[in-house]
């Protein structure tokens, strides 16, 4: 299982090639430290990282 971060909208794709949330093929097994956004419509977290859609995204990529 290999995960890897888009390094458009840092969106965390398990055995892709293709990000599942924008559709960019710019990822890479470089990140470090992630979140889980539940409900983004209530999360604080995700207003401010500008996430509107569930998932796992990273907090760093490089």
């Amino acid at each position: 299982m290999t995960e890897l971060a888009c390094r458009k909208c840092r969106y965390i794709n398990i055995d892709t090639d293709v990000c599942k949330n924008c559709g960019s093929t710019d990822l890479t097994k470089e990140w470090y430290g992630y979140v889980v956004i539940i409900d983004p419509e209530k999360s604080e977290i995700a207003k401010k990282l500008g996430i509107k859609i569930p998932g796992k995204y990273a907090l760093k990529v490089g």
